[in-house]
């Protein structure tokens, strides 16, 4: 089973979060920020993953830290669940549609640290999540899994489902790339490793 847990503790932030790569039965998100919870929920249910999620921060202060904090944890135990990588597909990507909007990520577990965020956010708040820090929390995630991320809003009119569908294609786009493939032998790299 590829599966890790972190445990991340700063003056901001408590963070313990598990992930399972290969079992989803366990889903079970609480960061005190109602949208983040319901966008990792999302990530995992259609990414199909275990994913159990338990954050205090310094949410009088604002949801940044929180946000950002949980984004490292999760690319933490990504890069930790996925070991040395042997058979696995590497890329992944995802179209996702939610009503108007249509968003794309695609994925490269290449062991390289890269975003790409393309998302005209004009709705500034959700509820008590401030949209701009959905770009930190992908950055934070790709930069500690050590992975290619490209993440973009194709068209769309709705904040909630712009971000929506972001979440939605990055579980479905690393659904894809994390997958055992029984044709690849080692890693699919010319390098031998990634």
């Amino acid at each position: 089973m590829r599966e890790a847990t972190v445990k991340r503790n700063t003056n901001e932030t408590q963070i313990e979060l598990s992930l399972n790569l290969d079992n989803y039965d366990t889903i079970k998100i609480d960061t005190g920020i109602g949208f983040l919870d319901h966008m990792l929920d999302a990530f995992a249910r259609h990414g199909r993953f275990g994913l159990v999620v338990k954050a205090n921060g310094d949410l009088n202060v604002d949801p940044h830290h929180t946000t950002e904090d949980v984004g490292i944890a999760l690319g933490m135990a990504l890069k930790q669940a996925l070991g040395d990588k042997v058979g696995i597909e590497r890329f992944g990507s995802a179209l996702i549609p939610l009503d108007e909007t249509l968003s794309r990520v695609v994925i490269d577990l290449s062991g390289r640290s890269y975003l790409v965020f393309n998302a005209e956010l004009t709705n500034p708040k959700l509820g008590d999540y401030d949209t701009e820090v959905t770009e930190d929390f992908f950055q934070a995630f790709a930069f500690n899994a050590e992975l290619n991320l490209h993440a973009e809003v194709l068209y769309g009119r709705n904040t909630h489902h712009k971000i929506e569908t972001l979440f939605k294609a990055l579980g479905r786009a690393l659904r894809a790339a994390v997958t055992i493939n029984p044709e690849i032998k080692g890693v699919p790299s010319t390098k031998g490793v990634i």
